[in-house]
């Protein structure tokens, strides 16, 4: 080989070095992060027991989330101990996208404050993708209870000595927070009646065995259109759009009053940016589907889409509030 053929070469060589590294550098961030992300199936890991409002809209959204991904979002009940077990195995599974958790408000702005230990951060450990939507709940009565404003409410726990007793899915519950956080707002007399679900809960309103239980509005509707039930207000901020009659606790006297029951989606934390905004993405379109909203209305549950970054907000903001409820009150988990 002459001096000219090797020089020729090692130009050549150059040159594609050259162009090797100026692919590199034009190429997206993305396309490291993801590597084609989705590569295989996504398990959305469901901490609580199939059949309930929650495991309903988290099957309801995997089924449209795998189609536009390109691969199978396939739901994954790990119930036990209020939603903790789940979330533990997402917080400490390997974060790239395919190991998702469905996240209950009362599992990562409750529990933290009711359990003594949680084995997880729901900060630290995890990643917000997005929140699906929220669930109304809705503060019912017995007709035979002489109120139906939450004044008159207030006002008739106060004035007997035994004061009301309201009914909730459980100890620690979100529907529990409510009623503690009337409480303290208010200096209502209120006695709490833990059960194991809201529908037991709201059979004794029925029956006339308690007066009040806060309930989800998807598991009253048909008592409260048949006039079984009374509803006395919604603890939101807002009139819930599928309840726009229904005054807000803030309407009737309990100003500052903004409670919401949700449900989203996070990822293990350290899970790529590039990944989480993909995630995002395609969650929003799939809420904005009326075919999406329409199932999700059905479990009583109004879709919410929006960025990741709002839903960490509602989880640092709620996590930090009801920890004084949680503290005033006392509760434990049972």
């Amino acid at each position: 080989m002459n001096d000219n053929t090797l020089l020729r070469r090692r130009e050549l060589l150059a040159s594609a070095c050259a162009l090797a590294a100026a692919g590199l550098a034009a190429a997206p961030a993305t396309g490291f992060a993801q590597a084609g992300y989705p590569t295989k199936p996504i398990r959305l890991v469901i901490p609580f027991a199939p059949g309930g409002v929650t495991d309903t809209s988290g099957r309801a959204v995997a089924e449209f989330l795998g189609k536009r991904l390109g691969q199978q979002v396939v739901p994954d009940n790990r119930p036990g101990a209020s939603g903790n077990i789940g979330s533990q195995l997402v917080a400490s599974a390997e974060p790239d996208g395919h190991t998702l958790l469905l996240v209950l408000d009362g599992t990562f702005v409750i529990n933290p404050h009711v359990y003594e230990k949680v084995a997880f951060d729901p900060v630290r450990d995890f990643a917000p993708v997005g929140k699906i939507g929220n669930s109304t709940i809705i503060l019912v009565a017995n007709p035979g209870v002489k109120a139906r404003t939450l004044k008159e409410v207030v006002a008739l726990s106060k004035s007997q000595p035994g004061g009301l007793s309201y009914g909730t899915s459980g100890n620690g519950s979100i529907t529990h927070i409510a009623g503690e956080l009337l409480k303290q707002r208010t200096g209502a007399n209120l006695t709490h009646v833990p059960y194991k679900g809201g529908g037991p809960a709201v059979a004794d309103v029925l029956a006339g065995h308690i007066p009040l239980a806060f309930a989800s509005a998807a598991s009253i509707t048909g008592h409260l259109k048949s006039g079984k039930l009374v509803p006395i207000g919604v603890p939101s901020a807002r009139r819930s759009p599928q309840y726009p009659d229904i005054p807000t606790f803030a309407e009737s006297g309990a100003p500052d009053f903004d409670l919401n029951s949700w449900v989203g989606i996070v990822a293990p934390a350290k899970t790529p940016a590039p990944i989480l905004q993909r995630l995002n993405a395609e969650l929003n379109a799939v809420l904005n589907d009326a075919a999406v909203r329409e199932k999700l209305a059905a479990s009583g549950i109004a879709a919410t889409p929006g960025s990741a970054e709002s839903f960490g907000e509602v989880v640092r903001k709620e996590l930090a509030a009801y920890g004084p409820v949680v503290k005033g009150a006392g509760i434990k988990a049972d």
